[in-house]
């Protein structure tokens, strides 16, 4: 196959759960050797769309193609993926070993290539020497390796991982995250990753697709879905942003908080109402006399490398990153550079995200969606 062809595409996609859509008429391409990540929150149809892809879930409706040939109804244990879940649904009375040559013993392989081939499947996820260890005597981030070598160890052409890094602590996350991306640049196989986790959706894609409410919202580079979200959801959903009601006067030129700025958005509708976004690090802090906008300090919270401020203008409250420290109740002036503004049609979205009014990590975690399950299609029986 051509490398980076299209090996899986989802062609008008769409399913329901109890009369409720969770899939509607999704349209996915996904090419060979790609790690794409489908991201969003709890309910937002992203598990449902990797179980369609592997063969657990079929489709109410559209077509699903694999290196061009359309496979709904073919099974899953027929299809060249292979899946690894947040619960790795290892076996506790087989040693690593046996573990990942499981897969392997199914197909009847001979004894020498399995062994040659577990061998090699450990020593890529740093466990040689672990053959003979019980599941039981492992560490999450252990147990996580061996899930990875025996999904790895039958040699799929895709590896679909939903949710894989959700039970371990922040530091072993953030180590796996480097793992396999590298491992999946050594192997050039096509992963496909489900997570709400938008830090690491941008530190390991090639390919972002923002899912909600059963629709995609964005497709694209990590660096293009930051830095030119195409609606407030996404905007939102993508680290933190201060998101203003604006208007497009024409090009190059928009207005909010009462002010016409300059920007770098062009081909907008005359006076167009417009949602507008800028990144909290993207705001200049400067003294009140000097800024295009003025306000009030109302919070400061230190977060080690710059300090989170929120800052009070007409009764809408920004989030400004920086290095500089203002006390609470200092007016202080901000400055945007033309370029750090991004401009956005209005969308169902418009109005939903904002300001941070109520804005608390408290709050942050209380609606966290991965508070227990990411799962968002009713499990198998």
């Amino acid at each position: 196959m051509e490398k980076n062809a299209v090996i899986i595409d989802l062609k008008n996609i769409s399913v329901s759960f109890d009369g409720q859509p969770v899939l509607k008429n999704i349209n996915l391409y996904i090419r060979d050797g790609e790690f794409v990540t489908l991201l969003g929150p709890s309910g937002c149809g992203k598990t449902t769309t990797l179980r369609i892809i592997a063969g657990f879930q079929a489709p109410d409706s559209g077509e699903v193609i694999f290196e061009g040939k359309v496979i709904n109804g073919v099974p899953a244990h027929k299809r060249q993926v292979n899946t690894i879940f947040q619960r790795y649904a290892l076996f506790p009375n087989r040693n690593v070993f046996d573990n990942v040559a499981f897969g392997l013993e199914q197909k009847k392989l001979p004894k020498a290539e399995i062994r040659k081939t577990v061998e090699e499947m450990l020593a890529l996820v740093n466990l040689k020497g672990f053959e003979k260890r019980r599941i039981s005597s492992l560490s999450g981030g252990q147990q996580q390796r061996v899930a990875i070598a025996r999904a790895l160890a039958v040699k799929p052409r895709v590896l679909l991982l939903d949710e894989p890094l959700g039970a371990l602590d922040l530091k072993l996350r953030k180590d796996m995250q480097v793992e396999l991306k590298n491992i999946q640049q050594r192997l050039g196989i096509t992963f496909i990753y489900v997570t709400h986790d938008q830090e690491e959706a941008l530190s390991m894609s090639d390919t972002i697709v923002v899912l909600d409410n059963g629709e995609i919202q964005q497709i694209g580079t990590p660096t293009d879905i930051y830095n030119e979200p195409k609606n407030a959801f996404v905007a939102d959903f993508i680290g933190e942003s201060n998101i203003l009601d604006g208007i497009m006067h024409e090009d190059f030129s928009v207005e909010f908080h009462g002010m016409r700025f300059q920007c770098v958005d062009k081909g907008f509708g005359k006076d167009e109402p417009v949602d507008v976004v800028v990144r909290p690090e993207d705001v200049d802090i400067v003294p009140p006399e000097e800024g295009m906008l003025r306000g009030v300090v109302t919070s400061v919270t230190f977060k080690g490398v710059h300090y989170e401020i929120i800052v009070d203008i007409d009764g809408f409250k920004w989030m400004v990153q920086t290095t500089g420290y203002s006390a609470v109740g200092d007016e202080i002036g901000l400055s945007i550079k033309p370029d750090e503004i991004q401009v956005m049609k209005k969308s169902a979205y418009s109005g939903l995200y904002g300001d941070y009014s109520s804005f608390s990590e408290e709050f942050d975690e209380l609606s966290d969606p991965d508070s227990e399950s990411s799962d968002d299609a009713p499990a198998e029986v």
